[in-house]
């Protein structure tokens, strides 16, 4: 942590020309991100991701009192539990972690973290702040409010850790990763939570979260310390995407685990019977833990399920449940039951639109509605009573970005509301999986593919099946989600995924490539990856037989995939069989079909993989 003299000098350097920059443009969003409610629930915090500021309001009036530019797109916000210090997590590149006044919003102090810091949690004893930073796979054990000595190395905790939980005897940090870790051909492939001694940094336990399972969100335990929940979705990945209904390709769920022994109780789908939930996000409980709180970022509610019915229904207390409809086929019936929930959920439709996170204080529910930039007020003790909606600027016609951002997020665009865009494509990248999407025959499924440079290198789809991302953006609403979606609509989303820009890599130092990943790129032009991978676009928009198609399968021309930010999209190749890079160049490799990597060397190997994961 800074001494008190360069707080001094960050203060009138950096934080002045904050408050000098140009304010942001609201037609762009202002895209609520984070909330914090101080002791007495009379202030709310509020982090805008996208006008990259903080905001207090006065409660329950929500009259705006500060709003303060940051240097960073703020994600995450924990406050000490007496109200004195907000510790703010920017997503940046070279992320860092700021402690603010939660009075005043004055800087405090300023401790660095690592790529895209994502998710916060203090310790019980309030000397640590656990921060994961999400594209390092790492976890920061930060000393607070004063970093003293030398800072622990970070706990290296595995793909894309996006939330923190930890037990009230600071004895267990429960890390949730956002995607699958492994081959999409994997007998089981999914998203799973890690267990750790935050203090010894050692892994004490993991488990998987069921088949299918990607994007994950959000993780909490109950007040007691007892339970965890976790939102994901459940990609029904192994039967052809010919149909919608009942959940045929897609359910949101929760996952209820059991936090003293670090294993999972049930799986619950948050979806209706022919009504999905899509996206589900936000997870919280209510202080006497007597309530559950999800909210539904694609079809714009939440979800208040009664926590007791529920661990009474499937026996999370004392090991007994109710008697659960069985089918001999099935390992775990619950995984497909949507009627689980009738009688201990409700629905609550908001009336702003994109809710992610939710802060609770009392008998007081807040939800950030994202892309209406607007915060959900709801009294728990009456929820049936109306729900107030707090503007956090002035309504503002949104820019066809914004909008096409909107689009490609909103499920109520789907039939039944079971998933939008981003259901495969969490954050307009992939999700892991390989789907059978009938547009190139059936029973030959294929890894979804990240959005990334699509609209700028035609065509598109693994097989290359699609003349155009224009195409493939309108047949996917109409073949995908089974909705002809307009061309206003169609034409945002182009708008939008065309100004999608690749982020720089972990693996670059100080925004440059390595000293071994030079010699990669080196070994990438001796070794001929260069001839269908040319820079700066690294494709050269051909499809090639690269001897990797399966027996039946009536395609074996593959689109050549750019790679750039390939570090991000694991698994590789056209069915994801390839878990790592090496085994890319090694494994599925042996004929020198795509490069001539045989002949290279252990160390040249490893160069030239440094070099394809920091493009």
């Amino acid at each position: 942590m800074r001494t008190m003299h360069s707080y001094a000098l960050l203060l009138l350097t950096a934080f002045a020309t904050l408050l000098h920059a140009a304010p942001p443009d609201p037609a762009n969003g202002l895209g609520p991100m984070a909330l914090a409610v101080n002791p007495d629930g009379s202030r709310l915090v509020i982090a805008e991701a996208c006008a990259r500021q903080l905001v207090q309001m006065e409660l329950p009036s929500g009259r705006l009192l500060r709003v303060v530019p940051i240097a960073g797109s703020p994600l995450v916000l924990t406050a000490s539990p007496d109200g004195r210090l907000l510790y703010v997590a920017l997503g940046e590149v070279t992320g860092r972690v700021i402690c603010l006044s939660a009075d005043t919003l004055d800087l405090i102090g300023d401790y660095p973290a690592g790529h895209t810091p994502t998710a916060m949690v203090l310790s019980p004893d309030l000397t640590t702040l656990y921060v994961a930073n999400r594209f390092n796979g790492t976890v920061e054990r930060i000393s607070v409010p004063v970093e003293r000595g030398t800072r622990p190395p970070p706990l290296e905790v595995g793909r894309e850790p996006v939330s923190l939980a930890i037990t009230p005897d600071g004895q267990r940090l429960f890390v949730a990763h956002h995607l699958p870790d492994m081959a999409s051909t994997a007998t089981v492939v999914a998203a799973g939570i890690t267990i750790w001694d935050p203090v010894k940094g050692i892994r004490t336990g993991q488990f998987l979260l069921p088949n299918g399972s990607t994007a994950v969100r959000n993780i909490c335990l109950s007040p007691d310390g007892k339970f965890g929940y976790v939102t994901h979705i459940i990609g029904r990945f192994q039967a052809p995407a010919t149909q919608l209904e009942r959940g045929w390709m897609m359910t949101a769920a929760m996952t209820v685990f059991d936090a003293h022994t670090g294993t999972p109780v049930k799986t619950i789908l948050l979806d209706d019977f022919d009504r999905g939930a899509a996206n589900p996000w936000g997870i919280t409980c209510s202080n006497d833990g007597a309530w559950i709180y999800t909210t539904h970022s694609g079809t714009h509610e939440i979800s208040r399920i009664n926590r007791e019915k529920l661990h009474r229904r499937i026996g999370a207390e004392d090991g007994s449940r109710e008697r659960l409809p069985s089918t001999p086929s099935l390992p775990d019936p619950v995984l497909n039951d949507l009627s689980l929930l009738v009688g201990m959920r409700d629905r609550i439709p908001l009336p702003g639109n994109g809710p992610r996170v939710l802060a609770i204080h009392g008998n007081t529910l807040y939800v950030a509605e994202y892309f209406s930039d607007t915060i959900a007020v709801m009294d728990t003790s009456n929820p049936t009573s109306g729900i107030r909606t707090l503007h956090l600027g002035q309504p503002t016609k949104m820019s066809l970005l914004r909008r096409g951002e909107q689009v490609f997020h909103d499920a109520t665009l789907c039939f039944q509301h079971w998933q939008s865009c981003a259901s495969c494509h969490p954050d307009m990248r992939a999700d892991g999986l390989n789907w059978d999407l009938l547009n190139d025959g059936i029973g030959n499924p294929k890894n979804t593919k990240s959005l990334i440079t699509s609209h700028l290198t035609p065509p598109v789809m693994v097989s290359g099946v699609r003349d155009r991302a224009e195409t493939a953006v309108r047949t996917g609403f109409r073949f995908i989600q089974f909705h002809d979606v307009n061309p206003a609509d169609a034409e945002a989303v182009d708008a939008y995924l065309r100004s999608l820009q690749p982020i720089a890599s972990p693996h670059l130092v100080n925004g440059q490539l390595s000293e071994r990943a030079r010699r990669g790129e080196k070994a990438f032009q001796s070794a001929g990856c260069v001839v269908c991978h040319p820079p700066p676009l690294f494709t050269d928009g051909k499809a090639y037989d690269i001897g990797l198609g399966k027996p039946g399968e009536s395609v074996r021309l593959f689109d050549t995939p750019t790679i750039l930010e390939n570090w991000r999209t694991a698994p590789y190749l056209y069915d994801g069989r390839a878990n790592t890079m090496l085994d890319v160049l090694t494994l599925h490799n042996p004929q020198d079909r795509h490069g001539k990597t045989r002949s290279l060397a252990t160390n040249e190997l490893q160069d030239l993989m440094e070099y394809l994961l920091s493009l």
